[in-house]
């Protein structure tokens, strides 16, 4: 229930009274260790029933509660909207009363439900609240399951789009706006969402046009349309964010936000020209699948416990570390949220903002009015912060800002690229900033990766090759009676063995040892040495864990550590 929105509940339900601040805080701690809403965790606790939560959430909004609703709306009622808008915004017409329109709304807090659906439909549009499982079930009880077309039926449709070459905008316009191509790509970000991707790639190639979909990490292809309307589908894409469809010689950055089955999906759009036209890529940013919240990324307590304490000191800075995609970005925003309260001031520059949260200050980078990293961070300074995030340390400039800043009594986050935690400081070393700047400066660094978890539906056990084994160098009373797991592959898994991911952890505590070492400019490998004598556990360590507690393949460890 409001699954998407378990800060607005939270607060909502310290507003009515329903919950004491402490009890917030336990029913909090539920809902990102069990991944349920805030709402569901409340209802589990009894302390407020459904229709209490529900009767608040209307109160919140000034809206009216309905708690049935009607089994018929009536003909005339129902045939207000079309089957395919009740089931894309999951609404359901209950009333139609001087001039004003009400529907019952799956998600009553999406606003772009009432702007988007007050100019298709002409009307004045009053959104009342309902138990959101009820409102789904409603929609399909009045106007049938989705009947979203099928991928191949859209393929058949498009022998009935001009398919003459495009030779002007004007020509790509008018392809991008026939009905065919709108519902094509409509359905790609349909699928995209459903299939939980974090990524849509439209490339184009001399002979076809593909279409993939990032999946836990690994790529999928889907039935691609002909390759003579690609420039007509990127052009729907570059319609929809907003970016100058002319304009196919330089690369460009927009973002769609848009309403899927009723949820709120915002998508990060990149264009780049190539030899056979523009390949574009699409970051799909869905807060339902990421849980900002260190207690649901998997990480041993140690780690949360230190990363806890590092981010609530009253200066210094923390860094993490990892190759593009280990979920660096996640583990910041999540560690912001530890320290999001009334009495702190938070300040992030970012490139782009990927998610908006409550209470922070962000800032997206612009280069091309000279809004860098480093220009951000100087600013900032000059904004009163406590703690400040800044997307990436990228060059001398920045990072010396940063220390300065972690000097002068603020907490600062950012990200680098390294292989592990030890090489963050050599990696800093050789940017140009003074050892012993860093040594005063650097409470911590997390190095992390994300590997592909065994698919829990087909999950097998099996006595790997010797060969395999010995490439994990380990002791071989290590591994004595432990069991190893593949999965075998189902539908569940689209028949790969692997759903959803799981994180591995570095954590290096900076302590006294360490920093005379920094300062001595040590070389990487001495680093890690005396990382590990002061309890830090290596990538690979950590991947042992996942291994042998049937998380994941021994194959995904050699992969990643």
């Amino acid at each position: 229930m409001f699954e998407d929105h378990s800060d607005v509940i939270r607060d909502i339900a310290l507003e009515a009274g329903l919950v004491s601040a402490a009890q917030s805080e336990e029913i909090w701690e539920s809902h990102a260790t069990t991944g349920k809403s805030f709402a569901d965790s409340l209802a589990d606790t009894g302390l407020a029933d459904r229709a209490t939560i529900l009767q608040a959430v209307a109160d919140h909004l000034h809206a009216q509660f309905y708690s049935a609703i009607p089994a018929d709306p009536g003909d005339a009622l129902a045939k207000i909207l079309k089957p395919a808008q009740a089931h894309k915004y999951v609404v359901i017409p209950v009333s139609d009363e001087a001039g004003k329109l009400t529907l019952l709304a799956k998600d009553p807090f999406n606003s772009s439900v009432v702007s988007e659906l007050t100019f298709i439909l002409q009307r004045d549009i009053e959104i009342a609240v309902a138990d959101p499982a009820q409102v789904e079930a409603a929609v399909i009880r009045v106007y049938g399951e989705a009947t979203s077309s099928s991928m191949e039926e859209l393929l058949g449709e498009f022998d009935q789009v001009e398919s003459t070459i495009a030779v002007t905008d004007e020509d790509v316009v008018n392809q991008a706006s026939q009905a065919p191509i709108i519902r094509f790509v409509d359905l790609v970000l349909q699928e995209g969402v459903k299939a939980k991707a974090s990524d849509i790639h439209f490339e184009p190639f001399e002979h076809e046009f593909r279409i993939r979909l990032r999946i836990d990490g690994s790529l999928y292809e889907m039935a691609p349309p002909p390759k003579n309307l690609a420039n007509a589908v990127i052009a729907r894409v570059k319609v929809l964010s907003a970016l100058n469809i002319a304009e196919r010689r330089v690369p460009q950055d927009g973002r769609i936000k848009t309403t899927i089955s009723g949820r709120q999906i915002d998508l990060r759009v990149s264009t780049l020209p190539t030899q056979f036209g523009e390949s574009v890529v699409l970051r799909i940013l869905d807060k339902t699948v990421v849980n900002l919240s260190l207690d649901a990324l998997s990480m041993q307590d140690d780690i949360k416990e230190g990363i806890r304490a590092m981010v609530s000191r009253p200066n210094g800075i923390f860094i993490v570390t990892g190759p593009t995609g280990s979920g660096k970005t996640t583990t910041l925003y999540s560690a912001l949220r530890e320290v999001n309260t009334e009495d702190v001031k938070i300040l992030t520059a970012e490139d782009p903002v990927e998610y908006e949260v409550e209470g922070i200050m962000q800032v997206p980078i612009n280069h091309q009015v000279g809004l860098t990293f480093a220009a951000a961070l100087r600013s900032f300074l000059r904004q009163d912060p406590d703690t400040i995030m800044v997307g990436e340390i990228r060059d001398l400039e920045t990072a010396q800002i940063a220390v300065q800043a972690s000097l002068t009594g603020h907490v600062v986050l950012s990200t680098l690229h390294t292989n592990d935690a030890p090489g963050a400081v050599t990696r800093l070393i050789d940017m140009g900033l003074e050892p012993f700047l860093i040594s005063a400066s650097l409470e911590g660094i997390l190095a992390q990766r994300l590997l592909r978890r065994i698919c829990k539906t087909c999950r097998t056990a099996y006595e790997p090759d010797k060969d395999v084994i010995n490439m994990l160098d380990v002791d071989a009373l290590e591994i004595a009676n432990k069991k190893f797991y593949f999965g075998k592959g189902c539908p569940d898994c689209n028949r790969s063995g692997y759903k959803s991911r799981q994180g591995l952890f570095e954590l290096m505590s900076i302590n006294d040892n360490i920093r005379t070492l920094i300062t001595q400019k040590a070389p990487t490998l001495v680093l890690k040495q005396k990382a590990i004598e002061s309890g830090m556990r290596p990538l690979r360590e950590d991947g042992l864990r996942c291994i042998f507690d049937g998380l994941t393949t021994i194959e995904e460890v050699l992969k990643y550590t």
